[in-house]
């Protein structure tokens, strides 16, 4: 227990000794219904007269920290282990956060079974996943390049190529910890090359988690209009941003695909303007029918492009792997890589080799087949117990993990009222489902009228998904 004493300080030994375990008590450092020293062991490893400790515990049992038993010695109080509990439940918010930063959707600690964001993981742990590790585990003495494994940066290329139509060189591709790592990286990047604080545009609604990182690094984020087929291409603004986040081909939350036009119109506009276009290229993979979309980044430049494609194998894996890969231009990527090679790699190298093994045999393209089998059936679900409920719309979703209610109505404040009314009951009874409404970034801009539900369609077995869904049933017809 490292406590430092004084000597030459005005405040007495015992003072400061109760002071300094009092702190450790408060930090957690010492926890309920763990034993202190004894005061004479306590006093000859301080140096001080062991009535300076028994002065300290004294207090300190009076002020309640600390409780002294017969034949159980003296030991920090274990009542304060409630107390904690409680102030860890107790959520901290602070008002000068941005709405962007304080508006975090899906991190419970146990995410409820109809909680967004979440994929079916019992699935991955086949033979083919196995011997991937087994294999990485005989190399785990090898350290990986910063920029990614050369094998793995490969595999992706091919996956890219094969899966999302985008044929591009190995060299483009950048391993990374997930989309949010690769944004950080991009944004770090441009923040040191463009002497002023950056501005980035996001979909409105959109999905948090990206404009919560760019938040976190620094940068102003603008909310840009959104319709049914995703970004509004026509209304991008003129010598205002410096990066804006798109999803083209599975937009996030209402899942419009961005159409040819759009794509080539936000191409022109970012190559005139100079403007970085990050790709998310979320859910993009799980489509129900037909091909994934080839994605933005296959209609860009590989030299002085414009598009930075980020990408996940969290989702259509399992969330724990926590490794995935941007790609890059040559232009973007000359200002990227120092970044990388400064900060040094963030995934290891078990994980990169597991991942590029998995990648070669073709596992990964069966197991999405598969799991995109099991998600349709979820959907269907869906559609089964929840459409035609009085005033619920369930939109068309051709993929993605996730689904979205929409209340009807002519009255926006009503539907606003009953989509908290929802979303009260269904937290008491744990389900999880996010409002609709918290996916707009600026709360104003929903005011076209809104309101509903986000529910994610994994996670879960089966059993319990239908369970969650009838519960989920019941709470609407009441509300």
């Amino acid at each position: 227990m490292p406590v430092h004493l004084d000597r030459a300080a005005d405040a007495p030994l015992p003072v400061q000794l109760a002071a300094a375990l009092r702190e450790a008590i408060d930090a957690a450092t010492l926890r309920p219904g763990e034993g202190v020293p004894a005061t004479r062991d306590f006093a000859r490893r301080l140096g001080v007269a062991r009535g300076v400790v028994v002065t300290a515990y004294e207090q300190l049992i009076a002020e309640g920290y600390l409780t002294a038993t017969h034949g159980q010695g003296t030991r920090v109080n274990p009542a304060l282990e409630a107390v904690q509990a409680v102030q860890a439940r107790t959520p901290h918010t602070d008002r000068g956060a941005s709405d962007t930063g304080a508006r975090a959707l899906g991190k419970r600690e146990t995410p409820g079974p109809l909680a967004p964001g979440k994929p079916i993981t019992d699935a991955v742990d086949s033979p083919a996943w196995r011997a991937a590790w087994r294999a990485a585990a005989g190399r785990a003495h090898l350290e990986a390049p910063e920029l990614g494994d050369p094998r793995l940066r490969e595999e992706i290329a091919d996956h890219l190529r094969r899966m999302r139509g985008t044929a591009r060189s190995v060299q483009d591709v950048l391993v990374t910890a997930g989309t949010r790592d690769g944004l950080g990286l991009l944004l770090t990047a441009l923040g040191t090359t463009r002497g002023h604080g950056l501005v980035v545009g996001v979909e409105d609604p959109g999905l948090p988690s990206l404009r919560g990182v760019a938040a976190r690094y620094g940068a102003s984020v603008v909310a840009l209009p959104t319709d049914s087929e995703g970004l509004e291409t026509s209304r991008l603004p003129e010598g205002v941003l410096d990066v804006v986040i798109v999803t083209p081909s599975h937009q996030y939350p209402l899942g419009g695909s961005l159409p040819l036009t759009r794509r080539r119109e936000l191409l022109a506009w970012a190559t005139r303007t100079g403007v970085v276009v990050v790709e998310d290229d979320f859910d993009s993979e799980l489509r129900y029918s037909g091909s994934p979309l080839p994605t933005l980044a296959a209609l860009d430049a590989a030299d002085e492009g414009v598009v930075v494609l980020l990408g996940t194998f969290s989702r259509t894996i399992a969330p724990g792997l926590s490794a995935g890969y941007l790609l890059a231009p040559a232009g973007l990527r000359a200002l990227i890589e120092p970044i990388r090679f400064e900060l040094g790699g963030p995934v290891s190298t078990v994980v990169q080799e597991a991942l590029a093994q998995y990648l070669a045999s073709g596992e990964l393209r069966r197991h999405t087949a598969r799991m995109l089998r099991r998600y349709a059936e979820r959907r269907d679900a869906v559609s089964d117990q929840l459409a035609g409920l009085p005033g619920v719309r369930v939109r068309p979703m051709d993929g993605g993990l996730h689904a979205v209610l929409e209340f009807t109505g002519a009255d926006s404040e009503a539907k606003r009222e009953r989509e908290a009314a929802v979303i009260a009951r269904a937290n008491a009874a744990g389900l999880g489902v996010e409002a609709l409404g918290n996916y707009w970034h600026r709360r104003d801009s929903s005011g076209s009228g809104v309101s509903g539900l986000v529910i994610g369609m994994g996670g879960p077995d089966s059993a319990e998904f239908e369970t969650a869904l009838g519960t989920l049933k019941q709470i609407l017809i009441q509300s």
